[in-house]
Order: C-alpha cells, then sequence, then structure tokens
C-alpha cells in the first residue's frame, strides 16, 4: 500500500531559500530605498493613488511594481510556472507546477506586505499569468507568439472582459454580441455592448472581450472570445470604479461597432466559455494558497502581539478569550494547508481539461474557504491588536479591505458552493456521494 507523503520536496525547499535570498538581497533593498516605503507603510492607500486622475494608480508606483519584477525575471524567479519555450521552468520533474505554485504564495503571502509580493495587484516575484495560461491551452502558434511574448516583454498588456453591468456570476445572459461581417475580403465580426471590472484597462493594450455570437440567453455554447485592441475608437473606458481598496483600475467599458478579423478569435467559435474558465482552476488553488497565506501571516503576527503586550502586567496570550479564537484559526489554517496541496497534486496528475470533471469541486473548497479563513484572520488580528490593529499603522485591515473581494471576484462563494453541491447531491449528471460506486466514487 503507497504512501502519502505531505511534505515540501527538498527542491522546493532549496527554491523557497533561494527565493527569500534573491528577495532580501535584491527587493529589499529596492523598497527602502527613495522613500518606497511608503507604498507599504500607513501610508500606502494614499501613496498608490492618484485621487485626482479617477483614483487610478499612480505612476511612480506602477513603476517600482515594473522594476521589481525586471528584477525577478532576470534572477529566473518570475517566469517559474511558464513553459521552457517562454523562458520559464514548468517540467515533468513537479517544477513550477500548481503544488509548487501553491507552496510558493502560500509562504510568500506569510511574509506579509511588500514589494516581494503584492496581492492587491497580483504582483509577485513569481509570476501567476492568468491570460497566458489561456492563450496557451488555447491560442494559435500566432497568437502565442505575439500576445504572449508581447506581454513577458512588457510591450502588450491584458484585460479581462466577462462581466457585464447587468450580467456578472451568469455570463449566459450576457448582453454584449458580435455578428459576422466581412470587410476588404476578411471575414470578421462587429462587437458592440458593455463591460464591468475590467481589471487593469487604464495600461492595457488589448481585452478578451466576451460576446454572444450564436444561440440564445442562457446557453453555455454561442459565446465567442475575441482579442480586441484597446486602441480602437469604439473601445471606451466609461468610468473606473473606487472599491473598497484603493486605487481602483477596475473599469466600465463600452464596445461600439468594433470590427475584429476572425483571426482574433481566441479558442474556437462559438466556445468561449471554456476559453474563459481556463485559467479558473489554477487560479483559485493560487488564490486559494495565497489567501491562507495572508491569514497564517495574520494568526503568527496575533501571537508575537500576544505573548509581548502586558495590559494589567499580564500577557494578552496568558486571557482564554485571546487563545481560543487563535487556535481555532491556526487549526483551521494547517487542515486547510492540507487540502489545498493535496488538491493541487492532484491537478498535476490529470490533464486541464479532466480538472473541473473530476476534482472541480475541491478546487472550489480550498478557494472559498481560504478566502472566508483570511479575512477572518485579519478581523481577529484587529481586535487582538486593539487600537493598533484599527490604525493603518499596521496592515491587517489593509489585508482584510484587499482578500475580502476575493469573496466575490475568484467565483463569489455562493457560487463555489453551488458547485461542490452539484458534486455532494448528483446535480447536473454528476453522481452524488451515496450514488458514487467503485474507482469513480467521490468517497
Amino acid at each position: 500500500m503507497s504512501t502519502m507523503n505531505f511534505s515540501v520536496p527538498p527542491d522546493l525547499q532549496q527554491y523557497l531559500a533561494d527565493l527569500d535570498r534573491f528577495i532580501e538581497d535584491k527587493i529589499v533593498p529596492l523598497q527602502n530605498r527613495d522613500d518606497n516605503n511608503r507604498f507599504f507603510d500607513h501610508r500606502r492607500e494614499h501613496a498608490r493613488t492618484d485621487w485626482d486622475n479617477g483614483g487610478l494608480p499612480r505612476e511612480d508606483w506602477e513603476n517600482l511594481l515594473r522594476q521589481s519584477k525586471k528584477l525577478a525575471d532576470e534572477a529566473g524567479f518570475y517566469r517559474l510556472s511558464l513553459p521552457k519555450e517562454f523562458g520559464g521552468q514548468n517540467s515533468s520533474d513537479g517544477r513550477g507546477s500548481n503544488l509548487w505554485m501553491a507552496v510558493i504564495r502560500e509562504h510568500l503571502a506569510s511574509k506579509g506586505l511588500g514589494l516581494f509580493n503584492d496581492l492587491q495587484n497580483e504582483h509577485s516575484m513569481v509570476g501567476n499569468f492568468p491570460t497566458i495560461i489561456m492563450l496557451l491551452h488555447y491560442g494559435s502558434r500566432k497568437q502565442k507568439e505575439e500576445y504572449i511574448r508581447g506581454q513577458l516583454e512588457g510591450k502588450v498588456r491584458i484585460t479581462f472582459g466577462l462581466t457585464e453591468p447587468g450580467h456578472g456570476s451568469d455570463a449566459t445572459h450576457m448582453a454584449t454580441r458580435g455578428r459576422p461581417e466581412r470587410r476588404g475580403g476578411v471575414d470578421g465580426f462587429v462587437v458592440n455592448g458593455f463591460k464591468r471590472w475590467q481589471t487593469g484597462m487604464h495600461s492595457a493594450t488589448h481585452s478578451f472581450v466576451f460576446a454572444r455570437t450564436s444561440g440564445k440567453d442562457g446557453e453555455a455554447t454561442g459565446i465567442t472570445c475575441f482579442i480586441v485592441p484597446t486602441s480602437d475608437p469604439g473601445v471606451k473606458a466609461e468610468s473606473y470604479e473606487w472599491t473598497l481598496n484603493m486605487p481602483t483600475d477596475h473599469a466600465t467599458v463600452s464596445i461600439k461597432d468594433v470590427w475584429v478579423p476572425a483571426a482574433n478569435i481566441l479558442g474556437e467559435l462559438d466556445r468561449g466559455l471554456g476559453v474563459a474558465q481556463a485559467f479558473v482552476h489554477e487560479n483559485r488553488i493560487r488564490q486559494a494558497a495565497s489567501s491562507l497565506g495572508a491569514a497564517v501571516y495574520c494568526v503568527q503576527q496575533s501571537v508575537k502581539y500576544a505573548n509581548k503586550s502586558k495590559p494589567f502586567g499580564t500577557p494578552l496570550s496568558h486571557n482564554q478569550g485571546i487563545q481560543f479564537p487563535l487556535v481555532e484559526l491556526h487549526t483551521q489554517c494547517e487542515m486547510l494547508r492540507q487540502l489545498i496541496r493535496k488538491t493541487a497534486l492532484e491537478m498535476d496528475s490529470m490533464p486541464h481539461i479532466e480538472v473541473e470533471k473530476r476534482i472541480g469541486d475541491k478546487v472550489s473548497m480550498c478557494n472559498y474557504w481560504a478566502n472566508r479563513l483570511c479575512t477572518e484572520a485579519a478581523d481577529r488580528a484587529i481586535q487582538v491588536h486593539g487600537g493598533n490593529g484599527y490604525s493603518r499603522h499596521y496592515p491587517f485591515e489593509h489585508i482584510w479591505r484587499h482578500h475580502r473581494r476575493y469573496r466575490i471576484t475568484e467565483g463569489s462563494e455562493e457560487i463555489q458552493m453551488r458547485k461542490v453541491a452539484a458534486y455532494l447531491f448528483g446535480f447536473g449528471g454528476r453522481k452524488s456521494l451515496t450514488d458514487a460506486t467503485g474507482k469513480d466514487s467521490k468517497l
């Protein structure tokens, strides 16, 4: 009988050590230079936000992020998860796998706030690349060369246009439409509609725009993904929506009479929802790991503070009212870590297309629970630290405000719980726990 090994592989342990050394040698000095710490201390929200320019990120803030990514890329860390043909290290020995990325993202988030890993911007010394994942799975050879290499060189920046002002979680009822139109002897489509929450629109060169090209509202087929240059005069950022955690780069975008050549379709015509879901599982398991890491940070910092602070002459940590909530959070972190790593390992053992069919519920469990756990841990850290926790001189309010968004944006926790329920009760043709038998058993 085979045994399960829950330890981190030696080569991954060495990678984490090398990554930490790089951060200390290169990234920490950059953060400490020229008052760059204003982006991470109590001034962070103000320093990052151009309040008089629609609340968009300040240029000096984004330039600093680019500088640090360039250093990480030169050192060989940034492209870890990508195939070797694009300068990455993803290989059959596990390097750059979902398991590796889950461990790394938890590790970085558990270190707290810093230039090495800023989750508000999905910025990290080890890149995540959701739009590149979509291109790897569905892009033509020409699209991969142009848009993947373009992104890695900083020449191409892609935003994701799926959600609409009137349609959030249910993309099958989207109002954006694409109709066939041939121009200059070239087949293509004219696209009209609106999109909302297009992150990064202020600096994007292209947008993945999803539009219904056939079928009826509510049907999963009939939606197509178009690669649209944001320089097209028919594409306009109408507004940027201010959010709980500023700055904002989340635009509401109008698309008016934009003609897109058929060569700019990503994936198959009318099969765009599959393209939209291409990065979902990788993104959700990695986001779960990041939220877990941030929760671990909140718990660990609270323990340190409770041991150090001595109101009435006795350490806070001697009070069970302090101990027990942190014990529960610590216990949940330990259990969740095992589920995340087990699920990531299983994802690495099967073709990408099989993940949704076989363990989509486990991915959703990891994600919705981690995001909720992080906000609970941040809230508890604020409580343990008292007035200090409520102030911006400690990072817990920032962590809470940022990770609160992931209970909505990574697929709301209700949507993900409904997916788990489909597996649990046998909805949508799935076998339920009570019906499953043999090798396909969910037990």
